[in-house]
């Protein structure tokens, strides 16, 4: 009877789990590492590594500081060009106006 089975009960499923531990901090220093032994191996390489997109990144981010002094220097600038924008402007009306005035409206007053 066991030869002219037709069907078949399927076999149970194995789940096979294999747990695994993921320490972000060793990954990190495992990295530092071997920027730092490729930076005493060649000296271009060594700049290469420096100038990677993840090192801009991660320098800029540190130092808040650095941060604040470029943004204070950069909203001086920009004072600086608006006053200096707002006094040539109005040396500007003062020299040309009446002239300006005399010209299109022939002097007439309200």
């Amino acid at each position: 009877m066991a030869l002219l089975r037709f069907t078949r009960l399927p076999k149970h499923q194995k789940y096979e789990y294999k747990p695994r531990y993921w320490d972000p901090r060793k990954e990190q220093l495992e990295e530092r590492l071997k920027r730092h032994e490729a930076s005493q191996k060649d000296e271009v390489e060594s700049v290469k590594a420096r100038l990677s997109s993840h090192g801009f990144r991660r320098g800029f981010s540190v130092d808040g500081h650095d941060r604040k002094q470029q943004a204070m220097r950069s909203n001086l600038v920009l004072l600086g060009v608006i006053a200096i924008l707002i006094l040539l402007s109005y040396l500007f009306l003062t020299a040309y106006l009446p002239r300006i005035v005399d010209a299109v409206g022939g002097g007439a007053e309200f």
